[in-house]
């Protein structure tokens, strides 16, 4: 029997006390600086998803959604989700889950740009990531374009693969007539030679661009129906969008009806009004209705299934409206 001097006894109780330290921290949860190496998912391919093509883009069906990688998650008045994310959501999580994405075939990712998330995008890069990015600046569109010009070629320094107009920003230009600022800030992204987009939430950003032939290569549109619980009534819709009630698509029957004339490509997200419609409900929906592609917010241990479910609803599908992409 080895001999227990002072300096075993030492190096047990040291041993003994970080044992403890570490089960006390797992229980109350830790600092994402402290957390271990996320495991690598598979090299092997999982999953392949259909393309279509976006400017010079080849983008899967499916994009993954940046919302729940910014911790923005719209959970309308449950603000603890918010914080839940956060918990969850740590850089190394992220950083798994772009991964996964790429094993399972969804190869673009699409968010505006905060700080954080955009050097996690950056690192994973680093890392070897080979998922596209499709970003939003959310910096101010006015007539000088000096800001704006000056985010979107940071972000494309960065490795953007392709621009879009935020929505925050389309939505009041078009209501205020100003269609030709909108094409003036896609112009500055295809003059730096990547794909430019309009994203937006109010239908008439649609009309208006297509009527001043705004040379976007995509439109970003929200998309989905008003049939789940906490749905909005009719006397409830009081504009292009809404947090509570959560509603993100005013009419989605007038967009179905815009969209069939409009020959760009349309990439269709809020497609489960903030995850109250079930994916196999809207991923359905949306594509039958018209869109090319789907943005989707995943957790991690969503992806394998979402991916079976976005290529069970690609399969014979009765379109209302030509792919244009």
């Amino acid at each position: 029997m080895k001999e227990l001097n002072r300096r075993n006894f030492i190096k047990s109780s040291l041993a003994l006390s970080a044992g403890g330290a570490v089960a006390a921290g797992l229980g109350r949860g830790r600092a994402a600086a402290d957390e271990p190496a996320a495991p690598k998912p598979p090299a092997a391919p999982l999953n392949t998803l259909p393309m279509g093509k976006l400017g010079k883009l080849q983008v899967s069906r499916m994009l993954l959604g940046g919302n729940l990688l910014t911790h923005y998650t719209h959970s309308r008045d449950l603000r603890y989700v918010y914080d839940l994310t956060a918990h969850y959501n740590t850089e190394a999580k992220i950083i798994e889950t772009l991964a996964l994405a790429e094993q399972h075939g969804i190869n673009t990712m699409s968010m505006h740009n905060p700080p954080e998330p955009m050097k996690i995008l950056m690192k994973h890069r680093k890392q070897g990531g080979k998922i596209q990015w499709i970003i939003c600046p959310t910096a101010i569109i006015d007539a000088s374009m000096k800001d704006h010009e000056y985010m979107v070629k940071e972000l494309i320094d960065q490795g953007a693969d392709a621009i879009y107009i935020w929505g925050v920003r389309a939505d009041p230009l078009a209501a205020e007539g100003k269609a030709n600022l909108i094409g003036k800030a896609v112009e500055v992204a295809k003059k730096l030679n990547v794909p430019c987009g309009v994203g937006c939430h109010d239908l008439k950003v649609v009309v208006e661009c297509e009527k001043a032939q705004v040379p976007a290569d995509f439109y970003i549109k929200t998309f989905h129906h008003h049939k789940y619980p906490s749905g909005p009534r009719p006397d409830q819709i009081k504009g292009a969008y809404n947090e509570n009630p959560g509603y993100w698509c005013a009419d989605p029957n007038a967009t179905i009806e815009v969209m069939k004339s409009v020959e760009k490509p349309w990439i269709a997200f809020k497609i489960m009004a903030a995850g109250a419609i079930p994916p196999q409900n809207a991923f359905k929906y949306c594509f039958e209705n018209g869109a090319d592609h789907i943005l989707v917010g995943m957790f991690d241990f969503e992806i394998a299934q979402d991916v079976k479910i976005a290529q069970k609803a690609l399969d014979g599908l009765n379109r209302t409206r030509a792919w244009k992409s």
